[in-house]
């Protein structure tokens, strides 16, 4: 993605984060919300044999919903697109591995004062990984299985319905060892917009 989306992306929260602020009234009950960061399949570049280039980064999309139940906990759900991580080899081709699933987690929150709170996740993300072999060296494979999530960041109300936040998570050990892609820990860095009904 470039650089250019990726700022018209991002203009929607910047924008919110304009409005006024009027006192806050908690407000409980149901939620949905998107967001969007910079993921990290961690170690993928290593150990392989003298790529002409590899990129383990890329852009995570995350679309969720969930349910509040106080100031302090809520439970949700959602969908997350991790990107791709890419070793291209000249006169080869490049290979692929991409991931995505569904994730199922508890979150708990410690508010600071009407507009602030920390938070952190712990729960389940259902994985499916693709590997795709444009070098036909290895051949393509997927792979499904499900492993540990959790993470930890800020959240900000800025209106009575609408909030912002900002997140480092983690999932655990995704991909099969045994197959072409082989299994890692990603990274997904990011902001994520919440509107409650």
């Amino acid at each position: 993605m470039s650089l250019h989306s990726r700022i018209l992306l991002a203009a929607p929260f910047v924008a919110l984060l304009a409005l006024p602020m009027p006192a806050l009234a908690q407000a409980f009950g149901p939620y949905f919300g998107v967001g969007l960061g910079q993921s990290d399949f961690r170690g993928a570049c290593d150990g392989i044999s003298a790529p002409d280039s590899c990129r383990d980064t890329d852009t995570g999309v995350k679309i969720f919903g969930g349910y509040q139940f106080n100031r302090f906990a809520a439970f949700e759900f959602g969908y997350t697109d991790l990107g791709e991580a890419r070793a291209h080899f000249a006169g080869f081709g490049t290979q692929r591995i991409g991931a995505t699933g569904v994730e199922f987690t508890g979150i708990g929150m410690l508010p600071l004062d009407r507009h602030f709170s920390f938070l952190g996740r712990v729960g389940v993300f259902a994985w499916n990984q693709n590997f795709h072999d444009g070098t036909g060296t290895v051949g393509s494979s997927s792979s499904s299985g499900s492993d540990l999530t959790y993470g930890l960041g800020m959240k900000y109300d800025f209106t009575r319905n609408t909030a912002v936040r900002f997140e480092w998570q983690r999932y655990k050990n995704v991909g099969d060892p045994n197959s072409n892609g082989g299994q890692g820990d990603i990274d997904l860095i990011g902001a994520n917009l919440v509107v409650r009904f």
